[in-house]
């Protein structure tokens, strides 16, 4: 496994990218699971989600410089924290890359996917009339991508259930690039919180995360 990309965003978050080259095996003898973690664990019948549940974990501790145990959990909702550090977390995997965003302060929300030619069929189910109307016709496929991890990364920020890419997150209009923010809106019952999404082009993958307010450490 190698540390392949790490950004620092201004003091407000960290987000690292690792490539998997390890077998199962040997991302277990990097950690430390409990019996409930080794239970989960052996539960991944297929291999490949098998390697992208540990690699995760493996990335996290070392953007958390820690030898200790992490004790990540999931909510009702299926969204990761941890019990014993203060850090908001986000975690994603794609193929042959792990991705991990921490920090101390806000709420972070990352994904990352491989760039493939079938989410054209898909747009309908995750982009509105007006969204895919910006779509550029000449990068169809890697701008529609910047749009589904930019939803993606939001809906992990939030961390509920029962929210709809489509009805509930609702991107501005961008131009197709490489790189760029990405302006965001997230139906919250009554209330509508708005967000900057980062996204890049990584090889050919797209990453997208965002953070977002300051929130206070619990007493």
């Amino acid at each position: 496994m190698a540390l392949v990309y790490q950004k620092e965003l201004h003091g407000l978050a960290t987000l690292a990218i690792w490539k998997i080259e390890e077998s199962a095996d040997e991302l277990v003898a990097k950690l430390q699971l409990d019996e409930q973690e080794q239970a989960y664990f052996e539960s991944l019948v297929q291999h490949k989600r098998q390697v992208h549940w540990l690699a995760t974990r493996v990335l996290l501790r070392t953007l958390l410089q820690t030898e200790h145990y992490i004790d990540c959990k999931a909510d009702a909702h299926g969204k990761p924290y941890l019990v014993n550090f203060p850090h908001r977390i986000s975690l994603s995997h794609s193929y042959d890359y792990a991705a991990v965003m921490i920090s101390e302060t806000r709420a972070v929300g990352i994904d990352i996917e491989l760039v493939k030619p079938k989410i054209e069929a898909l747009a309908p189910k995750f982009l509105t009339e007006a969204e895919r109307s910006f779509i550029d016709p000449d990068h169809a496929v890697a701008h529609l991508y910047a749009c589904w991890a930019a939803k993606e990364s939001v809906y992990k920020l939030q961390g509920k259930n029962g929210v709809s890419f489509k009805e509930h997150i609702h991107l501005q209009a961008f131009p197709y690039a490489e790189k760029g923010v990405i302006h965001a809106s997230l139906k919250n019952n009554a209330a509508i919180i708005d967000f900057k999404v980062a996204f890049e082009r990584f090889g050919s993958y797209v990453l997208a995360y965002v953070c977002g307010e300051e929130e206070a450490h619990a007493e």
